[in-house]
């Protein structure tokens, strides 16, 4: 018998959950827990841990990373629409539950189970959970494909969007990337990366036990910046990055651009086990193409050295394809307890699909490749 239980705290739960097997670096429990114990979430961030765990015999054999949600952000799939709908119809659409890693928009599993049965058991569990105690919707952001079509096959919505990756293919060199480029592509990032060099920018990158916590604190300040700029405060506390270093360094890449000596801009990525995921970043000074060196061009030079398959560099972001990265599709799945928004939703995604649609096309139509040409097969 399968018994579906949910705790407040994923500092309560012990490494049982990694032998659920999750090869995502975001899906390992010291990721969230470093998350928690720097107070990044929790009280008074809108954020409240809900981690729902399938047992068998007093064994984990299924788990599901869940909060309650007081707001919509840090989540990049935007349903602000839909709360404001529900309150202008006298209805609360928070506090609502939520799947996803927190201020991560990476494709990912959401179910972690040891068999079909008991993530069928956890999706039953979370309905349950919303009709006992009234909360208006539950969301799952970012399924890998076969979780996201078990949500379909049972009954709850789905939704489309667009993010970018890079294919790392077998390439020995960055110039044997940039062969594979159309003329002006290649051409604009050796003029953006000629500038770097030009203006006496030395890049450095570190990998696990190499990052100090000097490095930590330079590359926080960076962090920090970026938001100041937008007018907004950052999402993740300091002692975060300190905890990740101290639990899982090796998932870590830090890369920092210094001139005359002094550090003046930095990137934090994270390692998965075929994939580089570029997280965040920073400039003191501003300079020219800086940014597409740090965050994209070290990137794929990293993941070319290191023979990783991908490179995902966050969230939206066309201009991406410029710089060889190619459209895919993310997913998320949605279950509205309350039935007249259920349909009204559900009008609102079969409406929002065909634009999304449309704009993959597009993006499929504006590749940074070489075209190929017909007569190199006959």
């Amino acid at each position: 018998m399968i018994e579906i239980i949910s705790g407040s705290s994923y500092s309560e739960l012990n490494q049982s959950i990694d032998q659920l097997k999750s090869n995502s670096p975001f899906l390992d429990i010291k990721f969230i827990q470093a998350m928690e114990k720097s107070k990044s979430i929790g009280e008074n961030t809108g954020w409240i841990s809900f981690p729902l765990i399938a047992k068998r015999n007093d064994e984990i054999v299924g788990f599901m990373p869940i909060f309650l949600k007081e707001h919509s952000y840090g989540e990049y799939v935007f349903d602000h629409a839909w709360a404001q709908a529900f309150q202008q119809h006298g209805l609360s659409y928070y506090p609502k539950m939520l799947s996803a890693i927190p201020f991560t928009p990476i494709t990912g599993c959401r179910i972690l189970a040891n068999d079909i049965e008991i993530k069928k058991a956890l999706i039953k569990a979370i309905e349950k959970i919303l009709v006992e105690y009234k909360i208006s919707s539950c969301h799952i952001l970012f399924p890998e494909k076969k979780d996201h079509e078990l949500f379909n096959e049972m009954g709850w919505l789905s939704r489309k969007g667009i993010q970018f990756k890079w294919n790392n293919n077998a390439y020995n060199t960055f110039s044997e990337f940039l062969d594979t480029l159309s003329h002006n592509k290649r051409k604009k990032i050796k003029q953006e990366r000629k500038k770097i060099e030009k203006n006496g920018i030395i890049i450095e990158r570190k990998q696990g036990l190499d990052i100090s916590s000097d490095d930590i604190d330079f590359f926080y300040q960076c962090y920090c910046e970026t938001y100041r700029l937008h007018n907004s405060a950052p999402y993740l506390k300091q002692s975060f990055f300190y905890e990740l270093l101290k639990t899982m360094p090796n998932r870590l890449l830090v890369i920092i651009a210094k001139k005359d000596g002094l550090n003046i801009a930095s990137a934090f990525s994270i390692i998965g086990e075929d994939t580089l995921y570029g997280r965040y970043w920073g400039a003191l000074e501003f300079f020219s193409g800086l940014h597409f060196e740090l965050c994209y061009y070290q990137g794929q030079e990293f993941c070319i050295e290191n023979k990783i398959k991908y490179f995902e560099g966050g969230a939206q972001g066309e201009h991406k394809l410029a710089r060889g990265f190619e459209p895919f599709e993310t997913f998320s799945n949605h279950f509205i307890a309350q039935p007249d928004f259920r349909v009204a939703i559900s009008k609102f995604l079969n409406d929002e699909l065909s634009r999304v649609d449309d704009y993959s096309s597009e993006l499929e139509e504006r590749t940074p490749y070489k075209k190929t040409n017909l007569n190199d097969f006959t």
